[in-house]
C-alpha cells in the first residue's frame, strides 16, 4: 500500500508539475463548453420578415399582415415589390419574404387559401414558426369561407366576430430551454474526445519512462510492476474525474445550462465511460513500441470513432449503415444513455447500456493484459 501511495504521489507530481498540463486537462474542456454554447447562441433571435402585399385593399390580406406584426420575435417590414424584397433577402437584411399575391383574400373567402409564398435562404430555421402560425390562422379563415358557401354577408359577420376576438385570452411567456439539450450534447461530445485523448496521454507515461529507462531503475527497487501500472490507472481516473466534474460544474454554475440530468447521475455515467477510455488507452500503449506509434494509433482510433458515435454532430443525419457501425464504439452507448436520461428514464432502467460500457472496459483491459504479457518489448509493464 505504501508503494502504491508513493507511486501515486510521484505520478501526480510528474503530471502536473508543468503548467501546460493544467491547460490541457482542465482549461481546454472548459473552452470546449464555451464553443458549444456559441454554436447554439443564435436560438431565440428575432425573425425579420419582409411582406409584399399584392392584394392591395383585401381585408384578409391586411389582417394577415397585422397578425404577423402581433407575433413575438417577428419583425415585419412591408416592401413595395417582390424584387426589392428578394434583394434584401439576398443581402441578409431579411430572414424571410412573404408574398401575398393578387386575389389572395378572395381565395381565402372561397375556402382555398392560395396565392401565398414564403421564401427564405435560411430554410426551416427561419420560417418554421411563422409558417405554422400562418397555417393555423388562414385555416380558420378558410373554414369560415367553406361553411358560409359563398354568402358574403354571412362571411363578413362570422369573420368579423372571429377577428374581434371577443373572448378573453391569457398568455404566459415561458423560457425556451430546448436548445440547452443541444449545447449539453455538443459539450459532452467534446469532453468525450478530450477524455479519451487524456487517458492515452496518461498511459503514454509508461512508454516515456520505459524509453528513459526510469522504469528499470524503479523495478530495481521494492516497487512491483503491477503496483506501478495500478498507480498509473488511478492517476488517469483522477484526471478524468477532474475533467468531467469541472465541465459539468462550469456548464451548470457559470453558463447556467441545465442538462436535464441530475449532476451525480451524469458524473457517474461519465466515470463509467472513463473506465472504457482508460482500458482503450492501455490497449493502444500495449500495441506501441514508442510514443510516436502510440500517438499515431491514438489519432487513427479516437477521432474517427468519435465521428461515428455522433460526438460532433447529431447521429440522426448519418446514413443507417454508419449508425449501425457507431453501435460498436463505447462513445455511442454513452451518448445514448445520456439521451435516455434526458428523456426522463431512470438510471436503473438503463442497466443494459451501463453493462455494455463495462463490457467495453473489460474487453479493452483484457486485450492490454494479453498484449503486455505476450509482447517481449512490453512484458516489463506487467
Amino acid at each position: 500500500m505504501r508503494e502504491t501511495l508513493w507511486l501515486l504521489r510521484r505520478s501526480f507530481l510528474n503530471t502536473f508539475r508543468n503548467p501546460r498540463k493544467w491547460m490541457i486537462y482542465v482549461l481546454i474542456p472548459l473552452a470546449a463548453s464555451l464553443l458549444s454554447m456559441s454554436l447554439y447562441s443564435s436560438s431565440g433571435e428575432t425573425v425579420r420578415i419582409g411582406v409584399v402585399n399584392q392584394d392591395g385593399s383585401g381585408r384578409i390580406a391586411r389582417d394577415t399582415v397585422n397578425f404577423l406584426r402581433g407575433l413575438q420575435q417577428v419583425k415585419v417590414t412591408e416592401n413595395t415589390s417582390a424584387d426589392a424584397a428578394k434583394k434584401d433577402l439576398a443581402a441578409a437584411r431579411l430572414d424571410a419574404v412573404l408574398v401575398l399575391k393578387s386575389g389572395f383574400s378572395a381565395d381565402v373567402r372561397a375556402g382555398e387559401p392560395q396565392g401565398i409564398e414564403l421564401m427564405s435562404v435560411k430554410g426551416a430555421e427561419a420560417t418554421l414558426f411563422v409558417k405554422s402560425m400562418l397555417e393555423s390562422y388562414l385555416a380558420s379563415a378558410a373554414s369560415i369561407g367553406r361553411s358560409v358557401q359563398g354568402d358574403d354577408a354571412a362571411f363578413e359577420a362570422v369573420y368579423g366576430d372571429y377577428s374581434s376576438q371577443s373572448y378573453r385570452l391569457e398568455a404566459a411567456k415561458l423560457k425556451d430551454k430546448s436548445h440547452y439539450k443541444d449545447i449539453t450534447n455538443q459539450a459532452l461530445g467534446f469532453i468525450i474526445m478530450l477524455m479519451m485523448f487524456s487517458a492515452v496521454s496518461m498511459s503514454e507515461l509508461l512508454l516515456k519512462e520505459k524509453e528513459e529507462r526510469t522504469f528499470l531503475r524503479l523495478m530495481a527497487s521494492p516497487v512491483s510492476s503491477r503496483n506501478y501500472v495500478l498507480a498509473n490507472i488511478l492517476v488517469s481516473i483522477s484526471v478524468l474525474l477532474v475533467q468531467a466534474t469541472a465541465t459539468l460544474l462550469f456548464l451548470k454554475g457559470v453558463l447556467k445550462i441545465d442538462s436535464g440530468v441530475p449532476f451525480f447521475q451524469m458524473l457517474a455515467v461519465l466515470m463509467l465511460f472513463a473506465l472504457s477510455a482508460i482500458g482503450l488507452s492501455l490497449a493502444i500503449v500495449s500495441f506501441s513500441k514508442n510514443r510516436n506509434v502510440s500517438g499515431a494509433l491514438q489519432n487513427i482510433i479516437v477521432t474517427p470513432t468519435c465521428l461515428l458515435a455522433g460526438c460532433f454532430f447529431p447521429i440522426e443525419v448519418m446514413p443507417d449503415t454508419i449508425r449501425r457501425i457507431g453501435s460498436f464504439v463505447p462513445q455511442r452507448w454513452l451518448l445514448t444513455t445520456i439521451e435516455q436520461l434526458q428523456k426522463g428514464h431512470s438510471l436503473g432502467s438503463l442497466w443494459l447500456n451501463l453493462a455494455i460500457l463495462l463490457a467495453f472496459a473489460a474487453v479493452f483491459s483484457l486485450i492490454a493484459v494479453y498484449r503486455f504479457g505476450r509482447n517481449n518489448d512490453t512484458r516489463m509493464f506487467v
